[in-house]
């Protein structure tokens, strides 16, 4: 109710009645006070009630809206509240009406039975509106000034040596701003997409083809400044841009466009001559290879499972994770101190929407190099580290997806193991084995049998990774075997990389 005194200091704690639910007419008979923590001694007690009703704020408006008066101010309307820090002879009749009407229907204490009954009546709206308000989430947002404060070049970056006054604008090299009355927010928004201005489309198409080839025309993505890297094919990049605004900022026609021309498709094999002459494809002689994103490698290991659980929105979900990897660095009283876990379809959603702890990420998506998301990131590095294949082939969301994957083979792959083998490898790799690789899959499920026909223990062991309910139609022998290949098919390099 009011601030801690020093210690070994006195305080006066004052109380407004209305917090203490106490309403004109209320008889008391005693008060309690209760000592929850540390030591405190008690001068005296009562209860304040002003005698005049002239000066009671609760009984008369001229008391209430008395400027300066302190009162509490956070649940009055931003109209109401003008009108309350303005002089009593500076208030026109608009404001006046502003307060007595919030005064009569909010404030005052003594109502009459007209007034009561009105209230009664409005009491069910207004909680209904309030519970109402909290189910709608609020964001904060950006308004501009009605007069914009001035802004100087600062001497030698001091901010209180003002050199000459400075306005909104751009780097000369560009084209101007557009003309309007006032420069805001709205007018740098047009300006970035307008067709004489060729950076932004510069810039997006590059990202595009980033995305899809792997490196950008221009390298530095993120930097198209004079330390960026010169563009590997600077006609090319001028006419994606101009194509870009011609089309009228067509997304899915500019990426149809990339995706079905000849230098996308072309093979991503590459002779050992060419890879010296040219190891990061610069010159696009070949078509665009590179490891998957964190996000795609998880998405691609449950959707060739049949995990995937498709649903669109909704709240960030919290998969699999090692226990005790918030506490670290979570305060003890944040909503994110300690990692829960969910349960059920939520483990299988889409990566995009994972729940994301910018001081400890999923550890499974910043082992495959997933940025933190404690600063904006445009280019990704891209690694190949033991700790990812070992991740892959033991982290419970990639086991688990195996073990489904194994059983759809079982299931829909056919009757022969050939059959199975040949229908997993193609949910895979998108194309049918070759006779060497059918042989190697097949002494791999040969081997794997012989290992868990021997230990049934180890085999339901296997198959019992994750939530998901384990089958009770398959041998669990021949389950485990088949989910081991899985695995295995999970982790070629043709699964974990663009070819």
């Amino acid at each position: 109710m009011g601030k801690l005194p020093k210690p070994g200091s006195w305080m006066l704690l004052e109380v407004d009645a209305a917090r203490l639910d106490l309403k004109p007419g209320d008889k008391l008979n005693g008060m309690a006070f209760t000592m929850f923590d540390g030591t405190a001694f008690w001068d005296r007690a009562g209860v304040l009630v002003t005698g005049d009703p002239a000066e009671n704020p609760a009984l008369s408006l001229r008391a209430w809206s008395k400027p300066g008066r302190h009162r509490e101010t956070s649940q009055v309307p931003e109209e109401v509240k003008a009108a309350l820090k303005k002089e009593a002879d500076k208030r026109d009749a608009a404001d006046q009406q502003k307060l007595r009407e919030y005064f009569l229907a909010n404030v005052y204490a003594d109502p009459g039975p007209e007034l009561l009954a009105i209230r009664q009546a409005a009491r069910p709206i207004r909680e209904k509106r309030e519970a109402l308000d909290k189910e709608i989430p609020g964001t904060m947002i950006s308004q501009e000034l009605e007069k914009p404060r001035p802004s100087w070049l600062l001497i030698r970056g001091q901010y209180d040596k003002h050199g000459e006054p400075v306005s909104p604008g751009v780097p000369a090299v560009l084209p101007p701003l557009p003309k309007s009355e006032v420069t805001n927010r709205l007018t740098f928004a047009r300006w970035l997409v307008d067709g004489q201005n060729p950076l932004t489309a510069r810039v997006t198409v590059n990202r595009f083809w980033q995305t899809l080839f792997g490196t950008g025309l221009v390298k530095t993505s993120e930097d198209f400044g004079t330390r960026s890297e010169w563009p590997s094919h600077p006609e090319l990049l001028d006419w994606l841009a101009t194509e870009f605004v011609r089309t009228g900022w067509d997304v899915k026609g500019f990426l149809r466009m990339l995706v079905t021309s000849a230098t996308y498709r072309q093979d991503s094999r590459a002779t050992p001559k060419l890879l010296a002459a040219d190891p990061e494809n610069r010159l696009l002689a070949r078509g665009p290879r590179y490891r998957l994103d964190a996000e795609e490698l998880r998405d691609n290991a449950l959707c060739v499972s049949g995990l995937l659980n498709p649903k669109m929105g909704g709240r960030g979900v919290r998969p699999y994770q090692p226990a005790g990897i918030w506490e670290a660095v979570g305060f003890t009283s944040s909503n994110t101190a300690k990692y829960t876990q969910d349960h059920g379809d939520a483990l299988y959603r889409r990566s995009l929407y994972l729940f994301w702890k910018r001081t400890a990420p999923p550890p499974s998506m910043t082992t495959l190099d997933t940025p933190s998301r404690e600063q904006c990131r445009i280019r990704r590095e891209r690694t190949d580290t033991p700790l990812q294949a070992l991740l892959m082939m033991n982290d419970v969301a990639w086991f688990e997806a195996a073990r489904h994957l194994g059983y759809r083979m079982l299931h829909e792959g056919g009757a022969s193991d050939a059959d199975r083998l040949r229908y997993g490898f193609r949910l895979v790799t998108a194309r049918a084995p070759a006779r060497n690789e059918r042989d190697i899959l097949e002494k791999n499920l040969d081997a794997q049998r012989a290992v868990f026909r021997g230990n049934e223990e180890a085999a339901k062991k296997a198959i019992s990774v994750g939530e998901s309910p384990v089958p009770s139609d398959v041998p669990p022998a021949e389950l485990a075997a088949y989910t081991m290949v899985a695995n295995l098919l999970l982790n070629l390099d043709e699964a974990v990389t663009k070819n």
